[in-house]
């Protein structure tokens, strides 16, 4: 397959960035790497504690650097942090001739907080700090949470200068309150005389999880009371919501407000569709990336996605085809008793949840391994 026959690559074409959700160390190294940046026009890579737990204890990738790490007297917290920022490190350098080469608009590669702090404001943006100086690539990004304490540690490191991913967001209030913090902490550094011009951050909007969580709601309302208008319902809250989200980013980086920022150099701050694999075998294995297509915007996608997509994906504008019946799908769901933005939360409460135990679990794991190396284990963490 050419590069021009590859729907992948053509995503471009419609202003969407292709990231890679998912990192390994042997990927980096591969043949395999090489061939999407180059044929799939792979332009980013997303990381998370669930992905880093798989990697991790789910290989052996990793087993040399363990071992140095362990018999030179590293505590858990110390090989956690040194086996995936090498990653990040190394991620980031393969990537780097795409950020230079779009001025810096993409070739990153994003380090998540750790789940731990997601409530904490303060200890948030003390260890966004220290990951930014770790790493030290200008086109890493630090994952934030859009939990009510990531908010303001959102617009405190924006005015630092530093590159934000925001995550875990799931509904449009949870974009407006992202979206705008970004814009304060863009407007704090115009304040003090700081340049804007290359800071980078995406809003990271969680998609197959709406869908999977609202479609759970609506068949406890169908065992209940069968209704054909509520069933029909069914595989349709993501899409929607997520169109009406891409909506307000027009109107918001549209307005005048971030028409002054962009001015003095200011970049927007593109939605990027996360959680785009089909959990639901019943819907098609391509239904988050070839209906949400549009300009401005990033899909990272897990490998089986990236598969699928090279394999039948359609390219085409999407992402505005039929509005209107966007939001009468989520009129309809309001309703039949389902508030998107309640859904939103539900699902943030989860995900905190959820990456925390990934974080616990890969650490349990590197203690396991710790403690079978003989090396001594320091075990505060």
């Amino acid at each position: 397959m050419s590069n021009a026959q590859n729907p992948l690559r053509q995503l471009e074409h419609f202003g969407q960035s292709v990231w890679l959700d998912y990192i390994r160390r042997q990927l980096l190294s591969s043949a395999e790497f090489g061939r999407m940046i180059d044929e799939d026009g792979l332009k980013g890579m997303t990381s998370n504690p669930t992905i880093f737990e798989k990697a991790i204890d789910g290989s052996n990738d990793y087993d040399a650097q363990f071992a140095q790490l362990a018999s030179a007297g590293r505590g858990v917290d110390e090989i956690y942090e040194a086996l995936t920022s090498a990653d990040i490190k190394a991620a980031a350098d393969a990537i780097r001739p795409i950020h230079d080469r779009t001025a810096g608009r993409d070739g990153f590669v994003s380090y998540e907080v750790s789940p731990l702090l997601a409530h904490d404001t303060d200890g948030t943006i003390k260890a966004a700090r220290r990951y930014w100086q770790m790493i030290g690539r200008p086109n890493v990004m630090i994952k934030v949470p859009s939990t009510p304490a990531g908010i303001p540690a959102i617009e405190q490191l924006i005015s630092e200068g530093l590159n934000i991913n925001i995550t875990l967001m799931f509904s449009l209030k949870h974009y407006d309150t992202v979206a705008n913090a970004y814009i304060r902490g863009l407007e704090r550094r115009v304040k003090v005389g700081q340049p804007l011009d290359r800071i980078g951050s995406v809003a990271s909007v969680f998609v197959s999880r709406v869908e999977s969580l609202v479609d759970k709601h609506l068949d406890e309302r169908l065992k209940g009371q069968p209704d054909d208008t509520v069933a029909a319902l069914r595989g349709t809250a993501a899409v929607a919501g997520t169109k009406l989200i891409y909506q307000r980013f027009k109107e918001i980086f549209g307005g005048d407000r971030f028409k002054a920022l962009a001015a003095k150099g200011a970049r927007v701050q593109r939605p990027l569709w996360a959680s785009t694999g089909t959990k639901n075998p019943a819907y098609s294995d391509i239904k988050y990336v070839q209906e949400l297509i549009g300009p401005d915007t990033v899909n990272t996608m897990p490998p089986a996605t990236m598969d699928a997509y090279r394999d039948h994906g359609q390219p085409r504008a999407t992402i505005e085809e039929d509005l209107a019946g966007a939001r009468a799908i989520v009129r309809s769901l309001a309703a039949a008793g389902i508030d998107l933005d309640a859904v939103g939360d539900e699902l943030q409460t989860e995900g905190v949840d959820s990456f925390a135990k990934s974080f616990d679990d890969l650490l349990t794991a590197i203690k396991r391994r710790h403690k079978e190396s003989g090396a001594g284990v320091a075990a505060a963490r």
